[in-house]
């Protein structure tokens, strides 16, 4: 894409989609939303890309709602919004493709509901968190009530919601938001090698465990179970399980055609 606000890059299997608005601490708006849903259409798309890498750079992931534009507008064109907002969201929450957020600086209300819609987030020790919404008196409302609780518990979910408190990149390690904390100097590339390295698994494997995963969020355990059986045994219809299995036996990296 040539849209400054909104890169992408393609190396060596990523995709990576790069929030180009630091000075405005890269908003949450409908010109954004837009442009991040064409960076994920154009990268999904592309059957060269294997992983997907977010970011806003080292400073600023992205630090929430553009509040001029939220204190200008009305019911519908709120509601329109959130609804482009959730579809983004839920774009990156159930593709194929594993979606890594690389978090630097502030990732606040609608840029933590974007971060937390990734696979894996992995933060810089300047990085900070949280869902301040409850400060303009709204409650974070792109999944943030939803999701924040699957990755964190329905107490901290509470907690960060009710009280808006913004939590450093070590407290957000400890109670599970992130997985992993490093220094900002190597956050672009430990969240690259982390997504190079899972763009080598099999295609279909990843795949097939990301909707399995998703699975249990939404199923009873059983329901999820038989899912998981299911999906399973259609690996062995595809090229990617035997190359595998080949590979280990005859002590050599795999290499995956996603069939």
């Amino acid at each position: 894409m040539f849209d400054s606000r909104i890169l992408t890059e393609k190396r060596d299997g990523v995709g990576t989609v790069i929030f180009g608005m630091e000075k405005e601490m890269n908003p949450t708006n409908p010109v954004t939303i837009r442009l991040i849903d064409q960076a994920l259409n154009e990268l999904l798309g592309d059957p060269e890309v294997k992983a997907i890498v977010l970011t806003g750079g080292d400073k600023v992931f992205a630090a929430g709602g553009d509040i001029p534009y939220m204190a200008a507008s009305g019911v519908l064109e709120m509601e329109e919004f959130i609804a482009d907002a959730h579809r983004v969201n839920d774009k990156i929450a159930t593709a194929d493709k594993p979606v890594i957020a690389a978090i630097g600086g502030f990732a606040l209300g609608g840029g933590c509901e974007l971060a937390l819609a990734c696979d894996m987030r992995i933060a810089g020790e300047n990085a900070v968190l949280g869902m301040p919404e409850i400060n303009i008196g709204l409650f974070p409302g792109g999944g943030g009530t939803q999701r924040l609780a699957r990755a964190v518990g329905w107490s901290w979910a509470r907690h960060l919601i009710y009280t808006g408190e913004l939590i450093s990149a070590e407290k957000a390690m400890r109670i599970g938001l992130v997985t992993q904390v490093v220094p900002v100097d190597r956050l672009q590339e430990t969240a690259f090698k982390q997504a190079r390295s899972i763009a080598r698994k099999s295609p279909r494997a990843l795949a097939s465990a990301k909707r399995c995963i998703a699975m249990s969020e939404k199923a009873t355990m059983d329901d999820a179970m038989m899912f998981e059986q299911k999906q399973w045994a259609i690996l062995f219809a595809g090229q990617d399980k035997t190359e595998g299995l080949n590979a280990f036996l005859e002590n050599r990296r795999p290499v995956y055609t996603g069939k």
